[in-house]
């Protein structure tokens, strides 16, 4: 056969018994769903800066990470709320390589899907425990959002994924922001598609079940920027790109009109080290226009406790520094965030 199947899997119902939430952490979600939701429909000004790892390795150096981030969020929460980025699935270009901790965690061990869904939660519950911050992830496989829905307070559907008709069915029932990143081919269309989609209800199969959703109004475009035919890496942060975005979205009915601007990826050509660089355009950007300004809500940005990155299974390996993609280290990242919250 084609397919082995190995062993069933715990339900969602199964495994949010075995690694609960507790009632505090409901309310600590609630308050900050509610938070970031305003900042989407303009009720509120503050700034979304989803910010953390390329990748959820180790929940040791991720829980670092996050509770340095939580002393910054209490000194500039007048004007920016910070999303950690806890990514625990990771999308492979050719399906090689660490897929994440969902598959893997243990980043060098064998994958082992039960233990790594457990250690998905485990990693959420306990950052939000210590820093009071919910978390941003990436929802590469449509049927495990019922593993996460209780956790998480933003979602990103990536570039290879914002075409699949799953994904956007999915995204349509969900309560939180959903950012639909531009494909790779960079195709706006394509991204606006996927929003209106995901602001409409639909009736389909999840997870064996026929399930109705009622859309989502805070589906939103996230620009990544694209790849070229020769293979290049095309930006799609400058000026002209948000005006063409915000002309795009007054040609639909779309509640909501918003953007987050992806730092790194194609925009930088994955050097991370230009992940400043690039914020500070963008806020130049919504300093110039007030309507660039109400479209963007923030930037999505790699970073984690060292600069750079590593590979797996590395001789001399370096705490906290990124398996996949080279992300920004802390201290540039501090004071990015402060220098974000004084042009903001």
């Amino acid at each position: 056969m084609s397919f082995t199947f190995m062993e069933n899997l715990p339900t969602p119902e199964e495994l949010k018994e075995r690694v609960p939430v507790s009632a505090n952490l409901k309310k600590i979600k609630a308050a900050r769903d509610d938070e970031i939701r305003r900042i989407f429909t303009g009720e509120s000004d503050k700034f979304l800066l989803i910010i953390g790892p390329c990748s959820a390795d180790s929940e040791d150096s991720v829980l670092e990470y996050t509770e340095r981030l939580a002393k910054i969020q209490d000194k500039v929460a007048d004007r920016l709320l910070l999303i950690p980025r806890i990514y625990t699935n990771k999308p492979r270009t050719t399906g090689m390589g660490y897929k994440g901790i969902m598959h893997q965690p243990d980043p060098e061990g064998k994958p082992d899907l039960e233990a790594g869904l457990i250690a998905v939660r485990n990693i959420h519950i306990h950052s939000m425990e210590q820093t009071g911050l919910t978390a941003a992830d990436e929802m590469l496989y449509p049927a495990n959002w019922s593993y996460v829905d209780d956790i998480l307070s933003y979602v990103a559907i990536g570039a290879r994924s914002v075409e699949n008709q799953q994904h956007r069915l999915t995204a349509s029932g969900i309560e939180i922001p959903v950012g639909m990143k531009n494909p790779t081919s960079g195709d706006m269309s394509v991204m606006i598609n996927s929003c209106i989609a995901a602001q409409h209800g639909h009736t389909f199969i999840f997870r064996s079940s026929e399930c109705k959703t009622d859309g989502n109004p805070l589906a939103h475009c996230v620009l990544r920027g694209a790849t070229n035919k020769h293979g290049e890496s095309v930006p799609n942060y400058h000026f002209e790109d948000l005006e063409l975005l915000l002309r795009l979205y007054n040609e639909t009915t779309l509640a909501n009109p918003a953007v987050i601007v992806d730092t790194n990826h194609s925009n930088s050509g994955k050097k991370y080290d230009q992940q400043p660089r690039i914020t500070r355009e963008v806020l130049n950007s919504r300093k110039y226009d007030p309507r660039v300004r109400e479209l963007v809500k923030g930037l999505m940005i790699e970073s984690y406790l060292e600069p750079g990155c590593q590979p797996i299974g590395s001789d001399k390996h370096v705490y906290g520094k990124s398996i996949t993609d080279p992300c920004l280290g802390w201290d540039e990242t501090e004071r990015l965030i402060y220098e974000v919250a004084a042009l903001c």
